[in-house]
């Protein structure tokens, strides 16, 4: 009985400790062209979405990552297109990425956001609190 108590108390302690962890806020970093990377980003943060469900995502491409948001290109366009579906959770690309590949909104991901500047955004985000995950093979 005095180990079946233990045990009960363990798991309500531990349950009450992840209950109550602060929601986080993660912006990745992907300038990767390597379908590998775009396909290991997308599960990080369907993951830690899933597991985090308060806690917000953004993830900023940029450079050698166009691909990963094309209509024609992307290895994990379904993927994307659910995952920004959520509220928590944003792929942003550099519009002035967008310009050196030629590329216009209309060959973006449905649910993709455009900011100005990729380095500039995550800059900011760290400005304002966000943990910085670079993601890379």
């Amino acid at each position: 009985m005095k180990i079946l108590l233990n045990l009960l108390m363990t798991c309500f302690i531990t349950f009450f400790s992840f209950a109550q962890m602060k929601p986080v806020k993660i912006v990745f970093d992907v300038t990767s062209g390597n379908t590998k990377v775009h396909q290991s980003t997308v599960r990080h943060v369907k993951a830690m979405s899933q597991a985090y469900p308060e806690s917000k995502f953004e993830v900023v491409m940029y450079s050698g990552a166009m691909n990963m948001v094309l209509k024609d290109k992307s290895v994990v366009a379904k993927d994307i297109e659910n995952l920004v579906k959520n509220k928590n959770i944003d792929f942003v690309i550099c519009q002035g990425t967008m310009k050196r590949h030629n590329v216009d909104d209309s060959q973006i991901i449905t649910g993709v956001k455009s900011v100005p500047d990729g380095i500039l955004e995550i800059v900011s985000k760290q400005s304002e609190g966000w943990g910085y995950i670079k993601e890379g093979q």
